[in-house]
């Protein structure tokens, strides 16, 4: 699925949120006149995130809307780059994490799933893209997952990308023997 050469080169993996993290639905709601936004995130997403982090590739998030549940989610996922920016405008500040990890486009992934993904998708060296994107980003992608977003695309994506590295038994059996400690540290 993911040529190994390319898979090897990658440094850093761009997510896009509302359609990739997420199923692409917002809960919206007003309590005692506060407004209130909910998304649901696939927790074998999360999971392929750190293994993606215990690899050594940074992960981004890359949204083009501002919520603060984008915001806790990185948070618990541990991920220090988070890019919120209305109206979808993703490339500069996009551009400006790939400088500040002195990562070339041609070291980074991007995956997505909607039009507002397609200016960051055209320039990264892998493009990645959910399985119900829509036509013009399939049309442009290298990689077509066969998960849809928000149920298990992105820990699809990781798998493909680790196992193409050849990194997958090793960064798998490392999170399983961190358990099995906790385990023995804890008496169980």
């Amino acid at each position: 699925m993911i040529d190994a050469t390319a898979a090897r080169r990658i440094r850093l993996v761009g997510l896009d949120v509302d359609g990739v993290l997420t199923e692409g639905g917002v809960y919206l709601g007003d309590v005692e006149g506060a407004s209130h936004e909910f998304k649901r995130y696939d927790i074998q997403d999360g999971l392929g995130i750190h293994l993606l982090k215990m690899a050594g590739i940074i992960p981004v998030i890359v949204t083009g809307r501002v919520s603060e549940s984008v915001r806790l989610r990185a948070k618990e996922l541990e991920i220090d780059d988070v890019v919120q920016v209305k109206g979808a405008f993703k490339v500069p500040p996009f551009m400006a994490v790939l400088e500040r990890h002195g990562v070339s486009l041609e070291e980074a992934a991007f995956i997505g799933d909607d039009l507002p993904d397609i200016p960051v998708l055209e320039l990264v060296g892998l493009r990645v893209c959910v399985a119900n994107a829509t036509r013009e980003v399939r049309e442009l992608c290298h990689v077509r997952l066969t998960r849809p977003g928000g149920g298990g695309a992105v820990r699809e994506f990781v798998e493909h990308l680790l196992d193409a590295r050849g990194d997958w038994e090793r960064v798998m059996q490392g999170y399983l023997d961190e358990r099995r400690d906790g385990v023995r540290q804890h008496g169980a």
